[in-house]
């Protein structure tokens, strides 16, 4: 009742000041990182009042799971293109251009000491983007399974792992991030996991 009568009685929520709250805390994160970022930073860099952050989110880390899933979800989604090997090196692919093109990199860079040792932002953030794109790659190991190009013993969970951990490793430690690398995984996880007969080339998806 409270809250309706708070909306009720002062000025109705902006979308423009939502998106001016999440663009200043990205470009704060970005420059300064997160053990050094002050909401009242952001408010300013935003232009509103602290006090309209915190009727939005309750702390540093909802702001930045927020702006993790939005930056998230367009590299998430796999085309059935009726090609497993294609669909295998989107997977990939995806999450490369995600973390080396898009403004996701700079932004999971700064928060992956954040999502390894803080449970308040590591859990949720598991839970939505990081199970969304488990998700979506079991559907492509499904569709290959159904297709007779993978072996229907398939770890899907392994699978995923595979495809998509050398990115992340490689952020981490070091190494190139290319469409050769994505090729290698790809063929690699295939040389694993092909039904037999079915050793399925990896190879760029047509355009």
């Amino acid at each position: 009742m409270a809250t309706a009568v708070g909306a009720r009685r002062g000025r109705p929520r902006s979308a423009r000041a939502h998106r001016a709250i999440l663009e200043a805390f990205q470009a704060q994160l970005v420059e300064h990182g997160f053990a050094d970022l002050r909401l009242e930073h952001v408010a300013a860099r935003a232009g509103v009042g602290k006090a309209t952050i915190y009727r939005r989110w309750a702390s540093r880390e909802a702001l930045a799971l927020e702006v993790l899933e939005q930056l998230a979800a367009p590299h998430i989604a796999i085309e059935d293109s009726g090609d497993t090997a294609a669909e295998l090196l989107a997977a990939v692919t995806n999450a490369m251009r995600a973390v080396t093109e898009t403004p996701f990199g700079p932004v999971i860079r700064a928060l992956l000491s954040q999502i390894a040792s803080n449970p308040v932002l590591g859990d949720p953030f598991r839970a939505s983007v990081v199970q969304a794109r488990r998700d979506e790659i079991g559907r492509v190991v499904a569709r290959g399974i159904a297709r007779g190009d993978l072996r229907d013993d398939v770890d899907v969970e392994l699978a995923t792992e595979l495809l998509v951990g050398p990115v992340y490793f490689r952020l981490l430690f070091g190494g190139e991030l290319n469409q050769l690398v994505a090729e290698r995984i790809v063929a690699a996880v295939l040389a694993g996991y092909a039904a037999p007969g079915h050793r399925l080339p990896s190879r760029r998806p047509s355009a």
